[in-house]
């Protein structure tokens, strides 16, 4: 019966062991707690490892900052030479454009002066030809002074207008005997013609073309056709011959055209 009591002995009355739940735990935990620390130290090396590279990266900016001041103008870098360069091509290009101005200027200034030359040459040459024409209307107006001038519009189609003048006289005459008239050039008859002509006309001998010179329908009458180089006048002059005074103009007609005018 002894024994039987003992065998049915309550678990409460057992002495007391060590749960394996509890031991687990207690790993689990340690486990927790290693982790715990290794993450701490990840932590506290990347905080200094981002501090090193803010550090680092401070270090590199200032390090270019002092780089860009060493490569500003008056320093001894590479960049002055550049710069130094870039005036002295800058300066060249001015005085390239300055030379050429200047030859500019030099070909305008003469350009100038030969026109003015040529102006100032214009300007004498008319002079000279107003004084001449002056002179010529003088001598004109010399020789026929004194008379009465008409001036009559023509129907005609080759005359513009017919002038006469009764201070027109004989040009005198260096022939005597009886007179005949000639009409080969050179012979003094002809020579006379051609001053009468000249006396009516105005026209000089250097300025005067004779384009025919022809009988007037009496052996004492000629008349005569001319104009001056330019053919911008152009008259035909009707003579009269006086025994011991020389050819007389008796009427002169201003012509449009020298076709059909003889």
């Amino acid at each position: 019966m002894a024994n039987t009591q003992r065998r049915y002995t309550s678990r409460s009355n057992r002495p007391h062991k060590p749960n394996r739940t509890n031991k687990i735990l207690n790993a689990l935990i340690g486990v927790v707690i290693v982790l715990i620390v290794i993450t701490g130290g990840f932590i506290f090396l990347s905080k200094d490892d981002s501090e090193q590279a803010k550090s680092n990266s401070k270090e590199s900016q200032s390090d270019v900052s002092n780089s860009q001041d060493e490569s500003e103008p008056g320093t001894t870098g590479v960049p002055e030479a550049d710069e130094s360069s870039e005036e002295v091509s800058s300066k060249e290009i001015e005085t390239d454009e300055d030379a050429e101005a200047a030859k500019e200027a030099a070909a305008k200034e003469e350009a100038e002066a030969k026109k003015k030359e040529e102006a100032k040459k214009d300007e004498v040459a008319k002079e000279e030809a107003e004084k001449e024409s002056t002179e010529e209307e003088a001598a004109t107006e010399d020789s026929t002074t004194g008379g009465t001038v008409t001036s009559t519009p023509s129907n005609d189609p080759l005359v513009s207008e017919r002038v006469v003048n009764t201070a027109w006289k004989p040009v005198g005459t260096s022939q005597s005997g009886q007179h005949t008239s000639i009409y080969s050039e050179g012979h003094v008859d002809w020579t006379e013609k051609l001053n009468a002509i000249a006396y009516t006309t105005g026209l000089s001998a250097d300025n005067m073309i004779v384009w025919r010179i022809q009988n007037g329908g009496d052996p004492q009458k000629s008349i005569g056709v001319v104009s001056s180089n330019n053919k911008e006048e152009k008259y035909r002059v009707y003579l009269q011959w006086v025994d011991g005074e020389g050819w007389k103009p008796e009427k002169m007609e201003t012509l449009k055209t020298l076709d059909g005018a003889y």
